[in-house]
């Protein structure tokens, strides 16, 4: 693979754009429904699976992936009815999927890092997004996912995320009541991701530094945005929805006590943020990835007339738990995305995401610098955590963040 500069990457998707001239499915017009896969390890495996399982006409028609050998692996997985022509690998392997034109939605599951950009070309391809969680891992990011969800919205196509508790049914019932007012007025809330850790890729010979970072991507700021993003952002997301805002602000400490090796990049392994949301309203937030600890997920919100745990309960004058059926989560999301086309009245998660993605980055910034963090000074800022160039080759990655010290 020639080397791509940051500039002509991001121009690639005008060239895909051109070349989608057929408009995507709307209100049944077609009696299938087209997809393509943008990232094919596991969670874009397990998205492909999950949305064929959402309806029975919808059709896996293209892969793509950076690594020919992740490509391989989830095809054999699928196996879809796709001829060698639609399987496409490396750096440019997006815009060739997006350059095919019957296709109607296309799914992106590469590492955070390269979702906008993604998005942006998706979208100015004519095609239905579904994308995994986060948007984005800095504000230069997070900035293109708004401006592409405000083009969705022009162009009717729908956005839907990866931030499946928004479809899964109590949460969906139980922040309606807390919207009701079942716990009266919120003053306040915490929201955690402890557990163990997770997987990690040893270099390998013959990998350049770009491609065991792309490999290992976890652990490398540009591509994940550290697990406070890339993983706490579902608790976020869910206390913003929960809100019906954003924060306005944020102080926060973290660090990395004990995943050291280089293995584990430049992330930090435990984060601790306090989060001031409108009405001078605090969140406690904590994220974990430390072996050997205890597991804590979730999110709790207390008010004048009581307490909630969206998961499914209130306490108090209005006390209810959630008894019902709940369908999958995973697939819910997909099937409420694939309904949403088929009626014409595409979802639009966009700004959602990208608002609760850049809180996660609010609080990682917090935490990295030692500042207190303010929402708009962030989304204006100039950090961008990006490459200057997408190619295999050495890539030096940036030192880990040490409070007190500017990025």
């Amino acid at each position: 693979m020639s080397g791509i500069t940051r500039r002509e990457f991001v121009a690639a998707s005008a060239s895909a754009a051109a070349l989608a001239a057929a408009g995507p499915v709307h209100g049944g017009a077609r009696e299938t429904l087209r997809v393509g896969l943008i990232g094919c390890g596991g969670r874009g495996t397990g998205a492909a699976e999950d949305c064929l399982k959402a309806a029975g006409d919808v059709e896996l028609v293209a892969m793509a992936d950076l690594f020919a050998d992740r490509l391989k692996g989830s095809r054999a997985h699928l196996k879809p009815k796709i001829d060698d022509g639609r399987c496409f690998a490396g750096f440019d392997a997006y815009e060739k999927l997006l350059a095919i034109q019957e296709i109607d939605l296309v799914i992106l599951a590469t590492p955070p890092g390269f979702r906008p950009i993604h998005l942006a070309a998706a979208i100015e391809a004519g095609k239905h997004v579904f994308m995994e969680k986060p948007a984005a891992v800095d504000p230069a990011g997070v900035r293109k996912v708004l401006e592409a969800g405000r083009k969705a919205a022009e162009k009717k196509l729908a956005v839907v995320a990866g931030t499946q508790r928004r479809h899964q049914k109590p949460y969906v019932e139980t922040v309606a009541r807390i919207h009701e007012g079942a716990i009266g007025e919120i003053v306040g809330g915490r929201c955690s991701w402890n557990q163990g850790g997770l997987w990690s890729r040893e270099r390998a010979e013959g990998w350049s530094e770009m491609e065991w970072q792309c490999r290992n991507w976890l652990y490398f700021d540009w591509l994940s945005g550290d697990h406070i993003v890339e993983q706490h952002v579902h608790n976020i997301d869910v206390i913003n929805w929960a809100l019906q805002a954003h924060p306005v602000r944020a102080v926060g400490i973290g660090g990395r006590q004990v995943r050291t090796a280089e293995v584990y990049g430049n992330i930090y392994d435990h984060f601790a943020v306090d989060f001031e949301y409108p009405n001078g309203v605090h969140v406690l937030s904590t994220c974990r990835q430390i072996d050997g600890t205890d597991n804590h997920v979730g999110e709790s919100l207390v008010g004048t007339e009581g307490r909630a745990r969206p998961e499914g309960a209130i306490e108090g004058a209005n006390a209810w738990r959630f008894k019902g059926k709940a369908p999958n989560p995973y697939v819910q999301e997909h099937a409420d995305l694939i309904a949403s086309i088929r009626a014409g009245e595409p979802l639009n998660e966009a700004r959602a995401v990208a608002e609760s993605t850049l809180t996660a980055i609010l609080g990682r910034e917090a935490a990295y610098t030692g500042a207190d963090v303010k929402w708009d000074a962030l989304l204006n800022s100039k950090l961008d955590l990006a490459p200057a160039k997408y190619e295999f080759g050495p890539l030096a990655a940036r030192a880990v963040p040490a409070p007190g010290r500017q990025r």
